[in-house]
């Protein structure tokens, strides 16, 4: 930290220089002055505090011994929650509703490797650059939420979900969780002789040495050389290569599956067990990610340094991952997991009577569906029957086509319509949702999740078929999508809460799509167990209440 600027009042800004430590600087006061003198201020929660992505700002205070409180308004949550499209941050934001073009850091600093570090740039041009940060937050403040105040629904998003969960996610991204790096240099060692091996069957297979990481050598492989039928071409015109037309032709050719194996594994060993060790922290031994929280469009979390939500789950190499994240001695990894969630909600959101049916008497909802799809007695469904019913549940409410549904099962697109048809004739109320949904989304624009959350839907109406048609497969599945956010986010600040007041020895150290994950002392995990099922089955009120299943083990893959 090199300085602090703020403002309180529109127009006016101050920044107060303390590290600026180039040759002719002129002299300033301490870091230790100014942040004591600060400290207080900061660290009183009755001060309201206004700031865009204020848990970065708390984390850096944090780092200086200062715990900010009495965090009210935060301008990019602000916007998020007001329109969660588009781009949040404060450039984009001042230009967007001040119509103010911003100075930008590399006006002052440069760019490329010749760009400086704010310490070096000449209190002459860091005090405006520094300053207007702090009057462009306060007056966008002031007109966002003057916006968000017109929306009691919003509000209510900002007020209970959103503005608390930045703190919950703060100390979630400074307890960091425990990584083993022997156990991942290990396996990357294993992933790279795997790697060669692919890449030398992919050789023999092709007949020749080539990039494997080359399209335009690949297509010429697959689609010239082995005579392959194109399936898809780019924009430009040239036969794709990309992962899902690798993954249909891989039914049916041997060196697209060793391609994606290739892929799959070469993308695992740089991204996770490559660079996860170079990323523990030396003072804390432990990972630190960064959760976002105005990016995902539905109200989802994502991850990133590292992305923990990509870490496969359903191959071996992908659990190997999560076996490095473990426990520290005393304690263990306690997994929280929400099953079936989305489609929990669409029975809610339905009523089918089906459905509800099904999630309220504990039935296996996909073998369920077969049952009542294909006309055969629950203890007769066959797992290909399972497997089938079990792909048309989530692929409607991600709104596939009978054409998407007969690539996934590899089988005729007529049949694929029979299997929708069926669907529809034993679920209605699942139909007349969609129905009702794409209509209302037409009329006004957007839909909204159980928590009040908008999804706007600017291509609703658009006179591009395809176009339109997107838009009506997303405004079907964000409600889910959605609400399935509000109701992890609503858990993590219960189970927040109960953690802050003392209520046991753990620590939420993880969130991972429909999971949260902890750190319990040993002695501490039924007592946990317990509550934390109670706390997280209670974050919203559902016809179907949510199912929280826990797993415990010393490491992240044990406790699945």
């Amino acid at each position: 930290m090199w300085g602090v600027s703020f403002s309180i009042e529109p127009g006016r800004a101050a920044y107060v220089p303390f590290g600026h430590d180039y040759l002719g600087a002129p002299a300033q006061l301490s870091e230790q002055l100014v942040l004591g003198k600060l400290k207080p201020i900061l660290e009183d929660a009755h001060c309201k505090k206004v700031g865009q992505n204020l848990k970065y700002d708390a984390h850096v205070l944090r780092n200086h011994g200062i715990e900010l409180r009495g965090i009210t308004f935060d301008t990019m949550l602000e916007s998020y929650v007001l329109n969660s499209i588009g781009r949040h941050d404060m450039d984009s934001l001042a230009e967007t509703h001040l119509q103010h073009k911003t100075i930008r850091f590399e006006d002052i600093a440069g760019k490329g490797a010749r760009q400086l570090t704010f310490n070096q740039i000449e209190l002459e041009k860091a005090a405006p650059y520094a300053a207007e940060d702090a009057d462009i937050t306060l007056r966008l403040h002031q007109l966002l939420w003057s916006k968000l105040q017109r929306e009691s629904d919003l509000v209510k998003v900002f007020a209970e979900i959103e503005l608390p969960l930045l703190s919950v996610l703060g100390r979630v991204e400074h307890t960091g969780a425990l990584v083993n790096a022997r156990a991942l240099a290990k396996q990357s060692d294993e992933l790279a002789r795997q790697i060669l091996e692919l890449q030398n069957s992919a050789f023999a297979l092709a007949g020749h040495e080539f990039n494997l990481s080359s399209p335009k050598q690949l297509a010429h492989i697959l689609f010239t050389e082995q005579g392959i039928p194109v399936g898809k071409k780019t924009a430009t015109g040239v036969p794709s290569t990309a992962e899902e037309v690798l993954q249909e032709l891989a039914h049916d050719y041997e060196l697209p599956k060793v391609l994606l194996e290739y892929r799959g594994l070469a993308k695992l060993k740089s991204t996770y067990t490559d660079k996860l060790p170079q990323m523990i922290n030396s003072s804390t031994g432990r990972v630190h990610t960064s959760y976002h929280q105005a990016v995902a469009a539905t109200g989802r979390l994502s991850s990133a340094d590292p992305n923990l939500q990509n870490i496969p789950i359903r191959t071996e190499e992908g659990r190997r991952i999560r076996q490095a994240f473990v426990a520290p001695e005393g304690y263990r990894i306690v997994a929280a997991d929400y099953s079936q969630i989305e489609l929990r909600i669409m029975a809610h959101l339905s009523g089918d009577e089906g459905l509800l049916y099904a999630f309220s008497n504990n039935l296996d909802v996909h073998k369920a569906t077969a049952a009542e799809v294909f006309g055969v007695p629950l203890d007769e469904v066959s797992s290909d029957q399972r497997r089938s019913a079990k792909a048309i549940n989530f692929g409607l409410i991600y709104g596939m086509s009978a054409f998407g549904l007969a690539r996934q099962l590899r089988i005729g697109r007529s049949e694929a319509q029979k299997y929708i048809d069926l669907y529809f004739e034993r679920y209605p109320g699942v139909r007349r949702y969609m129905d009702n949904t794409r209509k209302l989304a037409a009329e006004q624009g957007y839909v909204s999740t159980l928590g009040g959350r908008r999804l706007y839907l600017p291509e609703i109406n658009d006179r591009n078929p395809m176009r339109r048609q997107a838009a009506e497969r997303t405004a079907i599945n964000a409600p889910m999508q959605g609400t399935a956010a509000d109701i992890i986010k609503k858990a993590m600040i219960s189970v927040d809460q109960w953690l802050q007041s003392g209520g046991c020895d753990a620590k939420m150290i993880m969130q991972v799509h429909d999971e949260l994950v902890f750190e319990v002392k040993t002695e501490s995990v039924e007592q946990f167990r317990a509550h934390i099922i109670q706390l997280m089955s209670s974050a919203m009120s559902l016809s179907v209440p949510p199912l929280v299943e826990v797993g415990v083990g010393a490491n992240w893959d044990e406790a699945h």
